[in-house]
């Protein structure tokens, strides 16, 4: 185990990662979040912009607890492994942005989400089995991810 500083110093790098993340993201949608996704055909149910936001605020949060709480468990190997699944996962949630709202491609960003969700589940079980509040603060997020992938469907569909 960590000592009270190490853990207060891991939870605050979690917590910045993840949130750096978010502003990243959130620079990348703004390019074309009031343009470009204004004028696409999107599925009765999905929900206005202003939820999306505090949605990810949350979950970037549940993500970023999660993680810590793996990694203070100790260096291990699964432990390694399920920080590396964490990692890529995060890089392929930066991706989707890049690809639906920088370069506009809805397609490549919804076969990138599959595999994002795929590593995510992955993810989820790795976590679940080195600490179960860990793999469990995952599942929001997953669920979350399975509505995107639904609202990404539907906006490749009608678009």
């Amino acid at each position: 185990m960590r000592s009270r500083k190490a853990n207060a110093i891991g939870l605050a790098v979690f917590l910045a990662v993840c949130y750096v993340r978010f502003e990243i993201g959130k620079k990348v949608t703004a390019t074309s979040v009031g343009t470009w996704y204004q004028a696409l055909h999107k599925a009765p149910f999905n929900p206005p912009d202003r939820v999306f936001a505090p949605v990810w605020i949350v979950l970037y949060f549940l993500m970023a607890v999660a993680g810590w709480r793996v990694w203070r468990v100790g260096d291990s190997r699964s432990g390694r492994v399920a920080l590396g699944s964490f990692a890529v996962q995060l890089a392929l949630n930066m991706l989707w942005s890049v690809l639906f709202f920088g370069y506009q491609r809805v397609g490549f960003a919804l076969a990138e989400m599959l595999v994002l969700l795929a590593i995510v589940l992955l993810t989820t079980v790795l976590f679940w089995r080195i600490d179960r509040v860990a793999g469990a603060l995952l599942a929001p997020y997953a669920a979350w991810l399975v509505f995107a992938t639904i609202l990404t469907v539907c906006i490749w569909r009608l678009n």
